[in-house]
C-alpha cells in the first residue's frame, strides 16, 4: 500500500467519499472484496441490538441500496427499522460504518428474480424445515434429511420459495475511517433533509 501522502483521498473529503463507495459497490460482485461480507446490525423490539455477518449481493449507489439475502423466518425480519452494516478493507486501512433503514420484501419481480439468480445450492438453506435460531435437541443443519449432502433440483426447490425473502437497507450515512502512521482520517456524510445530496464533515478519529 502507498504511504498516505501519494493517497489523493487523504485530506480531501469528497475524494475521501468516492473511495468509500469504491469500496463498497464491488463487495456486490467479487467474493474476495471485503466488503462482500459486512456484519449487519438491527434492533430487537426491545431495543437489543443484534450482529450477524451476512453477504452483500447487490450495492446501489444511486439509489443507496445494500440488498442483503435471508430466511423469512428468521428473527431479523422481524427486526426491520434502524440498521448499521460494518465494512473493514485491511488492505485499504478502512473501516466503514453505514446507517440506515432496513425494510423485508417477500413478493414481486426483484424477489423472484433474486431467488432465480441464486444457485440451487444457495437456496439449499432456505429448504430448512424450522426457522432458524429454533431450538434443536442435537447438533443438525434443520435439512430434509433426503437432502443433506445433496445439491437440490430446480423441482425440489419450488415449495421453498416463500421462505426466500430479501434484506433492503436504504444508506442514510456512510461514516469513514482511514488508519494511517501519520494520523487517522475520520469523516462522516448524511443524506441531507433535502433528499437530494450529501452533505460530509470530518470528524476527530
Amino acid at each position: 500500500m502507498n504511504s498516505c501522502a501519494t493517497q489523493s483521498f487523504y485530506n480531501n473529503l469528497e475524494l475521501s467519499f468516492e473511495k468509500a463507495w469504491s469500496i463498497i459497490e464491488p463487495g456486490a460482485i467479487k467474493r474476495t472484496s471485503p466488503a462482500h461480507t459486512p456484519a449487519v446490525a438491527t434492533l430487537c423490539p426491545d431495543g437489543t441490538p443484534q450482529q450477524r455477518v451476512m453477504v452483500l449481493r447487490a450495492a446501489n449507489r444511486a439509489n443507496r441500496q445494500l440488498r442483503f439475502h435471508t430466511d423469512a423466518r428468521a428473527a431479523k425480519v422481524a427486526q426491520h427499522g434502524a440498521a448499521s452494516v460494518l465494512m473493514y478493507d485491511a488492505d485499504e486501512k478502512v473501516q466503514l460504518r453505514l446507517g440506515g433503514w432496513a425494510t423485508v420484501q417477500t413478493e414481486g419481480p426483484e424477489v423472484d428474480a433474486a431467488w432465480a439468480g441464486s444457485t440451487t445450492f444457495a437456496r439449499r438453506c432456505y429448504m430448512a424445515e424450522h426457522a432458524p435460531g429454533s431450538l434443536a435437541t442435537e447438533p443438525m443443519s434443520g435439512l430434509p434429511e433426503w437432502i443433506e449432502g445433496k445439491q437440490p433440483e430446480e423441482s425440489q426447490l419450488t415449495e421453498f420459495r416463500p421462505n426466500f425473502a430479501l434484506l433492503w437497507v436504504i444508506v442514510d450515512s456512510v461514516e469513514w475511517l482511514y488508519l494511517s502512521n501519520a494520523g487517522h482520517r475520520r469523516a462522516r456524510w448524511r443524506w441531507d433533509e433535502t433528499g437530494t445530496a450529501w452533505s460530509g464533515n470530518w470528524l476527530i478519529p
